[in-house]
């Protein structure tokens, strides 16, 4: 990822409160020759995404998942701490993710109808994350 993404990132991830801990896991995207969706490959980066996060409360990213506002992500926030279990958010790479991942996700989530870069969903997620955070706190920093 380019340097802005660590930065802004690192930015909302320090302000989390360490109940609310987030990490970030990159899984290695497979090289695609002919520029194509090829569902061999969605399904191998399925498995390593899998293995590489918590299924405690799976949500996938897709743009035909349900959208939320950031005061609909507090309250999933709130319920996610009540659960007590971790939360893994995931984001496909270039192709999207995988149908099996979907249909595995507890929650399907449209961050928008646009097609977005991946870099961006990144930071995006964080500030939401953060953002939703305050909104639980009752601090200034969301507006409504």
């Amino acid at each position: 990822m380019p340097s802005w993404v660590e930065t802004a990132c690192a930015e909302y991830i320090k302000r989390m409160p360490r109940e609310l801990i987030v990490e970030i896991i990159e899984i290695k995207p497979d090289k695609r020759s002919d520029g194509k969706k090829n569902p061999a490959v969605q399904a191998a980066e399925a498995e390593r995404i899998l293995k590489a996060v918590s299924k405690d409360y799976l949500i996938a990213c897709d743009e035909h998942g349900k959208e939320k506002t950031t005061v609909d992500l507090a309250g999933m926030m709130q319920s996610w701490q009540e659960m007590g279990r971790d939360v893994s958010i995931v984001v496909g790479g270039a192709d999207g993710l995988d149908p099996s991942l979907i249909q595995k996700a507890d929650f399907c989530w449209s961050l928008s109808k646009l097609t977005m870069p991946h870099a961006f969903v990144r930071v995006l997620l964080a500030e939401q994350l953060y953002r939703a955070y305050t909104v639980i706190q009752n601090h200034p920093y969301h507006r409504e």
